[in-house]
């Protein structure tokens, strides 16, 4: 088993692009998993400004190819565009990333709590499609335990920030005194999910009038789904004339030009421009326009909360420790089959001995003691080996391990035995059985 995830986000691509990708959510984990002989399990984190696919692979290569063509077959994106555009992890790099992005620290605002819950969110939703794996969910619930230990140690977020909620409240501060929220005429640029958090939070506010433009023409869905008013190319120059506010939550290539806004404006009508794609959707000379005021990421991400610093730094420590110590107990499990295996060849040996003492001397009560004494002696001869199997396997060398058993024992470790979860349970029946009618030693007195 190997951790693979490919990762597309505000800081790689156009929101646009990423909005493209999350549409593709649904169905993604099922379909990438169904029949597959590659890809164990999938669980698919989509958020405004965020799309990651996590899996638990067989092989890197050919799992890493079956997903970014299942997600170009449900995109208009091509197969070498996401193999040159997605960062593909691969093993304990995938756990620390998840720890960091479900604690808020790869987020545009660090610190934002919103993530948190979607990290929780998408693993419900992978279990609900049967497409995740306990590996999977080990990691998804080791990483949601990191995030609370993070919110309840460290002032980390603690005043719940996001990058759309920080940028309104940029906003807030250089409107006129006398008008709220309620009196502004907004125009949002984008239909993409970041777009459709940035209306729920200006509904929150009690923006009555937020009108909808979108270069793809999907703003009349958009609408019927979140509110507001679409605009079509033709009515867009009067709106932008009227406006107070204008968001763009659209990257996808298109500029408004700050000369042909400038023809557009009433003179004395102050404007306020947020431009939250990485691409830009405005031109970034709106800012040096009279009367517009201009808020961009690198706005946000400065007028974050400056409690942070020494709380990124707490939330750091928190989130490299459990990521270490999850990475360790992952390792950890690499050796179970191998110590199932010596457990089985020991077990074999023994019961064969037992069989033995029991056939030459039947149900005597000194039997009884030589087979109890060797269960004892077996029990303790297997104690130092089974310690040493976690503490290699934790430091990475569990082929080490492995080795010397097939070495020593001549054991065949190629292929793990079955399921080697439940450890304590592994028995091998006695060949005596057919013959010797002796009652068996208690489980809890076994090997």
């Amino acid at each position: 088993m190997v951790f693979l995830s490919l990762v597309a986000s505000h800081s790689q691509l156009d929101l646009e692009t990423v909005a493209q990708l999350s549409a593709s959510a649904n169905g993604l984990a099922a379909a990438s998993t169904n029949g597959s002989a590659v890809i164990n399990g999938a669980v698919v984190l989509a958020t405004c400004n965020r799309f990651e696919v996590y899996a638990d692979v067989e092989n890197v290569e050919e799992a890493t190819e079956q997903l970014v063509n299942e997600l170009a077959a449900n995109t208009e994106l091509s197969a070498d565009f996401l193999t040159r555009r997605l960062t593909a992890l691969e093993g304990e790099p995938v756990i620390s990333h998840l720890f960091s992005v479900g604690a808020g620290l790869d987020s545009a605002v660090v610190g934002e709590r919103e993530i948190a819950g979607q990290v929780r969110r998408a693993l419900t939703q992978a279990q609900q499609e049967k497409t995740t794996t306990s590996n999977l969910t080990r990691l998804f619930q080791n990483a949601t335990r990191a995030a609370k230990d993070v919110g309840s140690r460290t002032q980390l977020g603690s005043q719940g920030k996001s990058v759309v909620s920080v940028a309104l409240d940029l906003a807030e501060e250089l409107m006129n005194e006398n008008r709220s929220w309620e009196d502004q005429d907004i125009v949002l640029f984008g239909t993409g999910s970041y777009a459709g958090a940035t209306i729920a939070l200006l509904k929150e506010r009690g923006v009555k009038r937020i009108s909808v433009y979108s270069h793809s023409g999907r703003a009349a869905d958009f609408t019927d789904k979140r509110g507001g008013f679409p605009l079509s190319n033709e009515q867009l120059p009067q709106a932008l004339r009227e406006s107070d506010v204008i968001i763009g939550c659209s990257g996808g290539g298109n500029r408004l030009d700050s000369a042909a806004l400038t023809e557009l404006r009433v003179k004395g009508h102050s404007l306020i421009a947020i431009d939250m794609a990485l691409t830009n959707d405005f031109d970034p000379a709106l800012a040096q326009l009279d009367g517009v005021d201009l808020i961009t990421l690198e706005s946000v991400r400065m007028a974050a909360p400056t409690e942070q610093a020494l709380a990124v730094h707490d939330a750091t420590r928190i989130v490299t420790q459990a990521a270490r110590e999850f990475s360790a107990s992952q390792r950890e499990r690499e050796a179970d089959h191998a110590i199932v295996a010596l457990r089985a060849h020991t077990k074999t040996v023994l019961d064969s001995e037992v069989a033995k003492v029991r056939a030459q001397h039947g149900c005597t009560a000194a039997a009884e003691e030589v087979e109890l004494a060797m269960r004892r002696m077996m029990r303790q001869l297997l104690h130092v080996p089974t310690v040493r199997a976690r503490e290699l396997a934790a430091q990475g060398r569990t082929d080490e391990y492995v080795a010397a058993l097939e070495t020593l024992y001549g054991l065949d470790l190629s292929e793990p035995l079955g399921n080697t979860t439940a450890l304590s349970t592994t028995t091998v029946q006695s060949p005596s059985a057919e013959d010797v009618s002796c009652p068996a030693v208690p489980a809890e007195q076994s090997a």
